[in-house]
């Protein structure tokens, strides 16, 4: 009894940590399975009526009710905006919103901090609950037994809504079949609205109501929305009851957890994550062979026989026309539509004159946008080419660059030796993750990706021993190009290592997409069902994509390290991904080219442009996000006048098929 005894507390604050995650994310889920709207400004939300709540508590019931009203109807007004602004994307797909509602919370979070402050705000509460209960024989805080009442009241009370009430019926249905639901006199947009109405006002009154056990603080709003995706992901989308054991799951394992096995309780949450989602997208997966019986093959082997047949020769005349301009010269394999020589040998030249007209500073700047600009081409790899929305490139990036620091640490002087190190360290780290993350599609890839990558940084940070945990490893020794060459001490001296780098990563992905291999690839992106239907493995062009943009991602890495020397956890985390991903979208996720520019973009926003206007770099890169997803749907690639890369040119109009081909279909 001694033992369990001891952990009553932790497991009661475990329920009232819980039923808090669970108002929030019932919120978050409602915004995403009804509405489809993957909200990462969720968390802001929160923040929001955290702070309004405690701006307007005072020590009364009186302040208190205030509190609780204002936040909520904030959060909720919020969320209506949220709803006008998400509305022109709802045909664009997740990834577009995403990278909106990420961007609206890095301006949210700014604007927080800089009226209410950067040190967490204490929250009074009223007497009668700012006092202690005895529940077998321990002291416990009156008000989170209070809390713990009313979570459960607002989970009853919106299951009777979603099931029982002819709102919830619109609202299920909205998420179901809008078609049908707008037949019925009902408008889905009006719904559309009330539903991230709903949500926000859900997470305000989250926030106002759980101010006194988590804070508004600077990174209460990042800290709420990653445990509630981990508690959506884990309770799924159908069930408020589902969403609710998954909170006090989540909850346990961040107070009982952290009490009984402190070093392992960091690891289970995103562990739990992704080993769901990478179950449901096993489950959901479909076999590339068919099953057979007795030597007879079955009905969907007959079945998938006959699709063969009927695609061999469009699948043929696909392939050729992905392979055929290949066979000529090299200098003709960078000439099309996803980029010509010219223009990078044009960034090359300016790029190398930069020493010549460039401080130190500005100088290691352009250093580091390289070292972003590979991390953001492999996401332009992963996501374009491949077709795979990556949220976790971050990963691999930090693999990179902490073998590239450890290595310095130890003496390996030899910038090349350590470049190929690093991308050799990146892609065995590609290679234990990409069995997972290839088998998933659409808004499955990107969360599995983002639970890999707060994996990774999770562990960067408790192996303190190893990579120096939150204050990271600092002051390496100097580079060489070769054993016995002179050290690289000079700022531009560097630079122009980490620009020749990059120039030789950069050109040996280019040669590759635009090889045949490139190009399946591709064409598995466009014509996946059919690729497969042919025999083609297009699990294993998808893994060794993954492979290849994980190295680069690690020679990326081994550039920041070389630029900057120093590594940090705060380097290769979430923001650091979402940043890559930005720079992808701005140049147009297939655009090579592209990507640099807006890795370049972004840098120059953050780290100069901020400068002039110091505190503010949140802001003006959630402006940027914003910008991109609204100005560029189609990226800077898109402003051209070609056709996408790969894309095989618009069949002419002709005459009806030949017999041939009618008896096929």
């Amino acid at each position: 009894m001694g033992f369990l005894d001891a952990q009553f507390v932790p497991a009661l604050d475990g329920v009232a940590y819980g039923l808090l995650l669970f108002v929030v994310a019932a919120g978050l889920s409602l915004a995403f399975g009804t509405a489809g709207v993957l909200n990462l400004s969720h968390g802001t939300l929160y923040a929001l009526g955290a702070y309004t709540g405690a701006e307007c508590g005072d020590g009364t019931w009186g302040g208190f009710l205030l509190g609780l009203a204002a936040g909520t109807a904030v959060a909720c007004l919020a969320g209506v905006l949220l709803s006008a602004a998400t509305a022109p994307l709802a045909r664009r797909g997740h990834l577009a919103q995403a990278l909106l509602t990420f961007g609206l919370a890095l301006a949210g979070g700014n604007l927080l901090v800089e009226f209410f402050g950067e040190d967490e705000m204490p929250v009074p509460v009223p007497g009668v609950l700012d006092s202690t209960v005895t529940l077998l024989g321990h002291r416990y805080p009156a008000y989170r037994l209070c809390f713990i009442g009313m979570a459960l009241l607002l989970a009853a009370a919106g299951t009777w809504v979603l099931t029982r009430t002819r709102a919830g019926a619109a609202v299920r249905a909205a998420a179901d079949d809008p078609q049908m639901l707008a037949a019925t006199g009902i408008s889905p947009r009006a719904v559309h609205t009330g539903v991230l109405a709903a949500s926000g006002a859900l997470a305000g009154a989250a926030g106002a109501l759980g101010a006194p056990i988590i804070g508004p603080g600077p990174d209460t709003a990042d800290t709420v929305l990653m445990l509630s995706l981990v508690i959506v992901v884990l309770g799924g989308l159908r069930s408020l009851w589902a969403t609710l054991a998954a909170a006090l799951l989540v909850g346990e394992v961040q107070t009982l957890g952290v009490s009984l096995m402190p070093d392992w309780a960091p690891y289970l949450l995103f562990a739990a994550m992704a080993a769901v989602l990478v179950l449901r997208s096993g489950l959901a997966a479909e076999p590339e062979t068919a099953a057979h019986q007795d030597g007879a093959p079955s009905r969907p082997a007959r079945a998938l026989a006959a699709v063969r047949a009927q695609v061999t020769t469009g699948t043929a005349e696909l392939t050729a026309r992905l392979t055929g301009p290949l066979t000529s010269r090299l200098p003709a394999r960078l000439r099309g539509p996803a980029g010509s020589a010219a223009p990078f040998l044009l960034l090359l030249a300016v790029l190398a004159a930069l020493p010549s007209v460039l401080d130190a500073y500005s100088l290691s700047l352009v250093g580091y946008a390289l070292a972003l600009g590979l991390l953001a081409v492999s996401v332009t790899v992963v996501t374009g080419y491949a077709g795979l929305p990556t949220l976790g490139q971050a990963a691999p990036f930090a693999v990179g660059g902490y073998a590239t620091a450890l290595l310095a640490e130890e003496g390996w002087t030899t910038g090349p030796l350590l470049v190929l190190l690093a991308a050799l360290a990146a892609a065995l780290f590609s290679l234990v993750t990409g069995p997972a993350i290839i088998r998933a599609r659409g808004t499955t890839v990107l969360m599995i990706t983002l639970a890999v990558g707060e994996l990774t940084v999770t562990a960067i940070d408790r192996m303190g021993w190893l990579t120096g945990g939150t204050d990271g490893l600092v002051g390496f020794p100097a580079l060489r190009w070769l054993p016995g060459t002179p050290e690289l001490l000079d700022e531009r001296q560097l630079y122009g290592y980490a620009l020749t780098v990059a120039a030789v990563a950069l050109a040996l992905t280019l040669l590759v997409l635009h090889s045949p291999a490139g190009k399946l690839l591709t064409g598995s992106r466009a014509a996946e069902s059919r690729l497969r239907a042919s025999g083609h493995p297009v699990g294993r062009y998808l893994l060794v994509a993954h492979l290849g943009a994980g190295a680069l991602a690690g020679v990326g890495g081994s550039l920041m390290v070389t630029v900057q020397s120093y590594i940090s956890p705060a380097d290769v985390g979430f923001e650091t991904a979402a940043l890559a991903l930005l720079a992808a979208v701005i140049g147009g996720t297939r655009s090579v080219l592209g990507a640099l520019l807006g890795a370049g973009l972004i840098v120059f926003t953050r780290d100069w442009l901020a400068g002039a206007w110091p505190g503010h770099a949140p802001l003006l890169l959630g402006a940027l996000f914003v910008a991109a997803v609204y100005l560029l749907p189609r990226g800077l690639a898109g402003l051209l006048p070609r056709p996408e890369p790969g894309r095989p040119p618009a069949p002419a109009k002709t005459a009806a098929p030949r017999p041939a081909e009618r008896s096929a279909t």
